[in-house]
């Protein structure tokens, strides 16, 4: 199950690639079909076939940025948060070996293309939920129990980290 959380920096980016696909990609290549299709033979077309392609792939992209962006719940900073791990942090831990790992809990849908989000569903996220610094959690992970201890939390953007 999916969570439908997602920061405002989160929900603002999916609204840019909707506006970008919708504004911009969209009827470039809607104009590359129409050239292509006026060619003649679409079956041997394959600037016909492969932006027709693209145009599905847009159109399926849109539809299900528009019907997720109605979904999703923006969470935004509560001073409240601050001194404990919740939605939105950014959180610094180590475990027993001395990896050090630095990452902000988002939403899933923030998580691809980045190296230092994970989603507030990952066992991680979950069990840091709540922590404070230098609380000890353990984590239940394939190979079995891991424990990582808080180093920081902050909700800027994890400059201070």
């Amino acid at each position: 199950m999916r969570t439908d959380l997602i920061t405002r920096e989160g929900f603002n980016a999916l609204k840019e690639e909707l506006d970008f696909l919708w504004r911009s990609e969209r009827p470039e290549v809607t104009k590359k079909v129409a050239w292509a299709a006026s060619l003649g033979d679409r079956s041997e077309n394959a600037d016909y076939q492969y932006n027709k392609k693209r145009l599905r792939e847009i159109d399926r992209r849109v539809r299900f940025l528009r019907k997720r962006l109605e979904i999703l719940k923006v969470v935004d900073y509560n001073p409240q948060q601050d001194g404990k791990v919740f939605f939105g942090a950014w959180v610094e831990v180590e475990n027993e070996a001395g990896d050090c790992r630095r990452f902000r809990i988002v939403g899933p849908d923030e998580i691809y293309g980045r190296k230092d989000y994970i989603s507030i569903d990952a066992p991680m996220a979950r069990a840091l939920l709540k922590k404070e610094v230098d609380d000890e959690v353990v984590v239940k992970t394939p190979e079995g129990l891991k424990t990582w201890y808080v180093l920081a939390i902050d909700y800027g953007q994890g400059n201070e980290l």
